[in-house]
C-alpha cells in the first residue's frame, strides 16, 4: 500500500478511538521486532508493518456512541465491535488490498489458540502466524499503556503483563509466540518501545516507510 494511504487510514482510526495514536506506533515496531527475530525477509517485515498500523481500520466503521461508550457494553453492542475485523478486511479488498499479510493481521488478530476468539472462531494453526503473533503484541499493548482507567506502565506493569501472556499461553495465545515475545522483552530488546510514547507525548506522522524504520535503527 501506497504509505501516504496508510497514514489517512491512520488518521481517520484515530480520529474514532484516540486511544489508538501511540498504541498505532508500538505494536508497529514490536511486530518489527519479532520478524526480525526471526529472520523474516522484507517484504514480509514491510507488509506485516502495514498491516500492524492498519489492525483496527474495521473501527472507521462503527458508530461512536458504541466505541467510545464509557459504560459496560450491552452483548448487542460488543457484537458490533466484533464485526471490526470483518469490516476492516472488507475495507481492504475494496480498495483492492491484496497482500495477504495484511488481510490476513486485520481479517483474524482477534481470533483465540483455543478457538474462542471472533470473528471466525479459528483455533491454533488454523490462525494464520501473522495474527498469532499480532495477538500477543495487541495484548501486551493494551496491558501496559496509558489509560483513562490505567495508571500502571513501564517495568512493572511489564512484568505483570508477561505474567498474564504465560498464563493464557495454549488457551488465548500461541505458545510459541508467548516464548518468543517474552525473552525478546527479558533480553532487553523491547524495552524501548514499552516506554515510546507512552506517557501521553504527541505523537508524529506514521509512514511505514520512513518513519517506522530510522526509529529501528541502523
Amino acid at each position: 500500500m501506497d504509505p501516504a494511504t496508510v497514514h489517512q487510514l491512520v488518521k481517520a482510526i484515530e480520529a474514532k478511538d484516540l486511544s489508538t495514536a501511540a498504541h498505532t506506533w508500538r505494536v508497529v515496531l514490536y511486530s518489527r521486532a519479532m520478524l526480525e527475530a526471526v529472520g523474516a525477509d522484507n517484504v514480509t517485515i514491510h507488509a506485516v508493518t502495514q498491516g500492524a498500523a492498519l489492525h483496527d481500520v474495521g473501527k472507521i466503521d462503527i458508530p461512536s456512541a458504541i466505541l467510545t461508550k464509557p459504560d459496560r457494553l450491552t452483548p448487542e453492542e460488543f457484537a458490533v465491535i466484533q464485526q471490526h475485523p470483518v469490516t476492516g478486511y472488507a475495507r481492504m479488498v475494496a480498495m483492492d488490498v491484496e497482500d495477504k499479510h495484511i488481510l490476513d493481521l486485520i481479517r483474524f488478530h482477534h481470533e483465540r489458540w483455543d478457538g474462542l476468539g471472533y470473528p471466525y472462531g479459528l483455533k491454533d494453526g488454523d490462525i494464520p502466524l501473522v495474527a498469532r503473533y499480532f495477538a500477543v503484541i495487541d495484548a501486551f499493548d493494551a496491558m501496559t499503556s496509558v489509560r483513562p482507567y490505567r495508571h500502571e506502565v513501564g517495568e512493572k506493569a511489564a512484568a505483570n503483563a508477561l505474567i498474564e501472556l504465560r498464563n493464557g499461553a495454549g488457551t488465548r495465545y500461541d505458545p510459541d509466540a508467548v516464548r518468543l515475545f517474552a525473552d525478546l522483552f527479558e533480553r532487553g530488546s523491547l524495552t524501548w518501545i514499552l516506554n515510546y510514547f507512552n506517557d501521553g507525548t504527541p505523537i508524529p506522522d506514521f509512514t511505514p516507510d520512513e518513519s517506522a524504520v530510522a526509529l529501528i535503527g541502523p
